[in-house]
């Protein structure tokens, strides 16, 4: 190293600790000066494309009238908080795990699945101010800025004139499906009573929300999104200290009523899709349907199905092959085979023109250069009506010879959905029903017509056990079988 270079790297040094020494903002909860690399309005603009990322990974629950309630509950929690200047954005996904998030900058996410497991407002009004917590206190943006600082090489390229953020610019939805601390989660839940005792709401009703979930041990869901407890570590003692919190607020606002709206909260989600909802597509019998786009073929037996509205994945049981189906770019099947060659870089190892399943396609052998290694892909570009799709087997070079007769014989089964029974299928959902009389839970599903090997599941699902009392003209959730 010449001493040019050595006074160089010192300097830049000196500058990067000087920058760190000095990146330090007040953080809106506490008041505390707390390490930031990022400005509210990089937050905004990083949640603003998580938001786009998201929505087009799970797709919106459809139901203007619901997702209405929950957002104009979230932004009036949203003007309570400490950060009441953001402009709360607030999504239902499309997807029945049970989970909520948020983005930086005021981007907070639902799923329907969480909607179906909650039993009253101040429930939601919890769990909403247990995400806007996140915000306000800036967790997710600690995290970045944590992250960052942990590569000196982005805090040196600054000081030489290099942009620090750059990478940041490419965050993807992944980051924040990290787990937060067991401290973040503490200070989330505290802020949750904050604000909802502050709209008037019983926020004791969180901990019991909190240990419904406990019970249920909810899943992730096909479509790869993790549930509620995968990315919010419970803490100890939690629902004890939510308890005891919410006494203390109560007492200290003087509220003596507080809200809990049971019935105004089971009459919103009444009729809410439960489960995976099989008109965007669903396995059985060894094949995939999907009604809406009319399609079907073949998934091999024991490979794990990952759907989403963008793409469908099977993958082998010992995850060294994938199939993958999803929307291709470009107006023919050979114009989307070249496209995918020229993104790839990949080496064309045949390609010519074929049918599948009665329709206009292309076939495409090719070996593409993937983390030092290469993938080979064997592709059908299939053109239905005014789009074209991608239909692919992938594996390892050195894995392909035993993967390449089963992806020919699944990708070439790409057919048209015909069947009426197949593409009229209904969804499974939530309907509310009042209990006529004064019974254990589990007597009054039973008496609603819930069958046995439902009645520990639906029970949950109201927030209970079978042998708990309930009062005469209970509401109470019952799951109405679709298909």
């Amino acid at each position: 190293m010449t001493p040019g270079s050595r006074r160089l790297t010192a300097t830049a040094l000196l500058f990067a600790a000087d920058l760190l020494l000095s990146s330090c903002a007040a953080n809106p909860v506490t008041g505390r000066q707390d390490f930031m690399l990022i400005s509210e309005a990089e937050e905004i603009e990083m949640g603003r494309k998580v938001d786009a990322s998201v929505t087009r990974e799970y797709g919106l629950y459809n139901d203007a009238r619901l997702t209405a309630y929950v957002g104009d509950l979230g932004r009036r929690l949203g003007k309570l908080s400490h950060r009441p200047q953001l402009d709360y954005s607030i999504k239902l996904l499309d997807s029945p795990v049970v989970n909520a998030f948020a983005a930086p900058g005021g981007y907070l996410f639902f799923t329907r699945g969480i909607l179906a497991a909650l039993n009253s407002e101040a429930e939601l009004a919890g769990v909403i101010g247990h995400e806007i917590g996140h915000v306000t206190a800036r967790h997710s943006a600690q995290q970045l800025s944590r992250a960052q600082a942990a590569q000196i090489g982005l805090i040196i390229p600054q000081v030489l004139g290099l942009p620090v953020l750059s990478g940041l610019a490419q965050v993807g939805m992944g980051l924040f499906f990290m787990k937060y601390s067991r401290d973040n989660e503490r200070e989330a839940d505290s802020l949750a009573v904050q604000y909802a005792t502050k709209a008037g709401y019983d926020a004791s009703q969180m901990a019991g929300f909190f240990e419904t979930l406990q019970r249920m041990d909810p899943q992730s869901d096909r479509s790869g999104m993790p549930a509620w407890f995968s990315t919010h570590p419970s803490p100890e003692d939690r629902e004890q200290a939510i308890k005891l919190q919410a006494q203390q607020a109560q007492r200290q606002m003087g509220l003596t009523r507080p809200r809990i709206e049971r019935e105004a909260y089971l009459r919103a989600i009444d009729g809410i899709v439960y489960g995976q909802d099989p008109r965007e597509g669903y396995v059985e019998a060894g094949m995939y349907y999907h009604p809406a786009l009319r399609i079907q073929f073949p998934v091999p037996a024991d490979w794990k199905v990952n759907d989403s509205p963008t793409a469908v994945q099977m993958q082998s049981p010992d995850k060294s092959a994938v199939i993958l189906f999803t929307a291709a770019q470009g107006k023919s099947p050979v114009e989307a085979a070249r496209g995918f060659v020229s993104k790839t870089k990949a080496r064309v190892i045949e390609g010519r023109p074929a049918r599948v399943g009665g329709f206009e396609a292309y076939r495409l052998a090719a070996d593409v250069p993937s983390g030092g290694g290469t993938v080979r892909t064997l592709s059908y570009f299939i053109r239905k009506e005014a789009a074209v799709f991608t239909f692919a087997g992938l594996s390892a070079q050195r894995n392909f010879a035993p993967y390449e007769g089963l992806f020919e014989n699944t990708l070439t089964r790409f057919a048209e959905l015909t069947d009426a029974r197949r593409i009229n299928v209904q969804p499974d959902r939530i309907r509310v029903r009042r209990a006529a009389r004064s019974d254990t839970l589990g007597n009054a599903l039973r008496s609603l017509g819930v069958p046995e090997n439902r009645i520990k599941e639906t029970a949950l699902l109201n927030g209970g056990l079978p042998e708990e009392p309930v009062p005469p003209n209970t509401l109470l959730k019952v799951v109405e079988r679709g298909r």
